[in-house]
């Protein structure tokens, strides 16, 4: 039977990243790329479900955990994703709009 992570409890979220966790390091050693990459990216999710969403606001700036070279700019929240556009080194905003887990932001940039 499917679960949605939100009807998961923390106790049981973290068992979750445990055994994506481990599937991410099989798959690895197996050289399988894209299992790893699925497997990191379901763990990504279940810990934005660990997070409190109320701790990110909109037309804020955030720095990007996986990607140093870009922050994010925040537009708006809903649930645990926020919604909003990359800037890059050279301050520009991009123009597509994405939505991106809050598990992947970092601290807010001033």
């Amino acid at each position: 039977m499917n679960y949605r992570y939100s009807d998961y409890s923390i106790e049981e979220l973290y068992r979750e990243i445990g055994k994506l966790k481990e599937k991410a390091q099989k798959a690895e050693q197996l050289g399988n790329i894209s299992e790893v990459q699925i497997n990191e990216r379901k763990m990504q999710v279940a810990m934005a479900y660990t997070m409190n969403p109320e701790e990110f606001k909109a037309d804020e700036v955030y720095q990007l955990k996986m990607d140093p070279g870009f922050t994010f700019k925040i537009n708006y929240i809903n649930g645990v994703f926020a919604w909003g556009q990359r800037i890059n080194l050279l301050d520009e905003l991009l123009e597509d709009e994405e939505a991106l887990p809050i598990s992947l932001l970092g601290k807010k940039v001033k």
